[in-house]
C-alpha cells in the first residue's frame, strides 16, 4: 500500500508540473494494485493449504475481500489520474 501511496503522490505531482510521464504513473498504479491482489491471493491460498482441513465460505470470502483492497486502491489512483488529465486538458484549451 505504501508503494501505491507514493505512486499517488507522483501522479498528483506530475500532473500539476505537467511532466510527460504522468500517464505511465497512472497505469503503474493500476498494475501495482492487480499485482498486490495476486500476492494477497497467493498468501490466502498458502494459509488455506496450511490449515489442512475443510475451509468455510466465510473464510474464503474474507480472504478475497482483503486481497481486493490493493486493486481498489490502484483503481482509485488510476481514476484520479484520468480526472486530473481531463481537468488539465480542459484548462489548457
Amino acid at each position: 500500500m505504501s508503494l501505491l501511496t507514493l505512486i499517488l503522490l507522483g501522479v498528483i505531482y506530475t500532473h500539476f508540473t505537467r511532466k510527460p510521464y504522468s500517464n505511465t504513473l497512472g497505469v503503474m498504479a493500476l498494475v501495482m494494485g492487480v499485482l498486490g491482489q495476486c500476492i494477497g491471493l497467493y498468501d490466502m491460498f498458502i494459509g488455506i493449504e496450511s490449515m489442512g482441513r475443510e475451509v468455510s465460505g466465510a473464510l474464503l470470502a474474507g480472504g478475497l475481500k482483503v486481497s481486493m483492497i490493493s486493486t481498489l486502491y490502484g483503481l482509485l489512483i488510476y481514476s484520479l489520474h484520468l480526472l486530473l488529465t481531463l481537468f488539465i486538458s480542459k484548462q489548457s484549451k
